[in-house]
């Protein structure tokens, strides 16, 4: 359009347009250029002299000592120079006229045109580099937004989608993260024999990379703990082996896992570093699970201990994560231990379903719409076996905001 434009109004013998390319180089389309000139460097002496000018500059015959500066354009014969400024004075074009057929020079009324031209051209070519920029800033967030939501839903389906029928134990866990993805986990493993493990964990980090490794923890778990192995510690110490040569120094998990038996409702159980869960006694006490080893991943010499609870009707255990107890209000108090002890008393006489979807809303009501961590919670009640119902999973969808979750249990 300029090298129309300009053509009809002035008749150049001839004219060269340069226009930024967005690589710190300026480039020209023109067919009637020597190679080493359609693409010239910012950085040029020569075009940062024309950029310190800032106007229309009458170039020098060749023959002339003041010609130096504009030899590199020698090629194209020039008369005149208009350089194209952007908004903050660097140069993003520039305008290459040749003489006029005429062989009249330029005028100043020709350059005042020029230089009105030169300045609305540059105004438009840095719109149009910063549209361009946009669309592609716009692509890639929907790229990232899609692969986000893939990740999501790839991660959802790590998570335990039915729980296996016991007879004395009624649970359910819930996972919400704080983002498309993210580093908590829980489990519920199928050991036979009327045996089932309860699995939570935190791994250390936030997005992308948590989810990872939480991935590969959730594979390990499964594998290690379904193979048929009776010893606890043994499980666990492979699979701090594993982590420990799988994982980076500064990435860990804190887990904690039980193994629960229907005949004789005994819990045996692993506490790696992890918060202690709450065992509410039928007759109202409260036990904490504390740790009986470190952290999983940082330690090649690492070892457990086993730990066994005897589990009693009425009793309720509630395993979380720190994205619980440290959810924070408008005044950054925490929700704290303390209320999710009450939380659990005044519903432990309820189905673990309807107990776990009570205390999840009530931590997300506390901390309010800014949710800073993943929030992880199990909730396992001790049954008498004549209360069954029927054994199949049971799957409750809880809504908040535009957050969904989804609530797994069984009795």
């Amino acid at each position: 359009m300029l090298e129309e434009q300009i053509t009809q109004a002035l008749h150049p013998t001839s004219l060269t347009v340069y226009v930024e390319s967005g690589e710190g180089r300026l480039q020209t389309s023109s067919e009637n250029v020597p190679d080493g000139l359609s693409q010239i460097s910012t950085e040029h002496p020569q075009l940062k002299e024309i950029a310190r000018r800032g106007r229309p500059i009458d170039v020098p015959p060749s023959s002339s000592v003041l010609f130096a500066p504009f030899a590199l354009f020698e090629p194209l014969n020039l008369e005149c120079i208009i350089p194209v400024p952007g908004r903050d004075g660097r140069l993003v074009g520039a305008i290459a006229l040749g003489p006029r057929l005429s062989e009249e020079p330029y005028s100043r009324e020709d350059k005042w045109l020029l230089t009105s031209v030169a300045n609305q051209a540059g105004v438009a070519i840095e719109s149009i580099r910063l549209a361009e920029r946009m669309a592609q800033q716009l692509v890639a967030e929907r790229r990232v937004a899609y692969e986000s939501e893939m990740a999501r839903q790839v991660q959802s389906r790590l998570l335990p989608q039915r729980a296996p029928a016991m007879q004395t134990l009624d649970y359910a866990g819930v996972c919400i993260q704080a983002r498309a993805v993210g580093g908590d986990y829980y489990d519920f493993l199928d050991l036979g024999l009327g045996r089932i493990a309860l699995v939570l964990a935190d791994v250390s980090g936030k997005g992308m990379p948590a989810a990872l490794l939480m991935a590969g923890l959730q594979a390990t778990m499964r594998t290690h703990c379904t193979a048929g192995l009776s010893d606890l510690a043994t499980t666990m110490q492979r699979v701090n082996q594993l982590l420990y040569e799988s994982t980076a120094p500064q990435h860990f998990v804190t887990l904690f896992v039980a193994e629960y038996e229907d005949a004789t409702r005994r819990l045996q159980y692993v506490n790696c570093g992890h918060n202690p869960p709450i065992l509410l006694k039928f007759n109202g006490l409260v036990e904490h699970l504390s740790a009986t080893a470190s952290v999983l991943g940082v330690f090649a010499d690492w070892e457990c201990a086993v730990k066994e609870v005897a589990m009693e009707f009425g009793d309720t255990l509630v395993l979380f994560t720190d994205g619980v107890t440290e959810a924070s209000n408008q005044e950054s108090e925490e929700f704290g231990e303390e209320r999710l002890i009450a939380g659990i008393r005044e519903h432990c006489r309820e189905a673990s379903g309807r107990a776990l979807e009570a205390l999840t809303h009530v931590v997300l009501e506390y901390g309010g719409k800014d949710q800073a961590d993943d929030l992880t919670m199990i909730v396992a009640r001790i049954v008498e076996p004549r209360r069954m119902e029927a054994p199949n999973a049971k799957v409750a969808d809880l809504q908040r905001c535009d957050k969904q979750v989804t609530l797994v249990g069984a009795k």
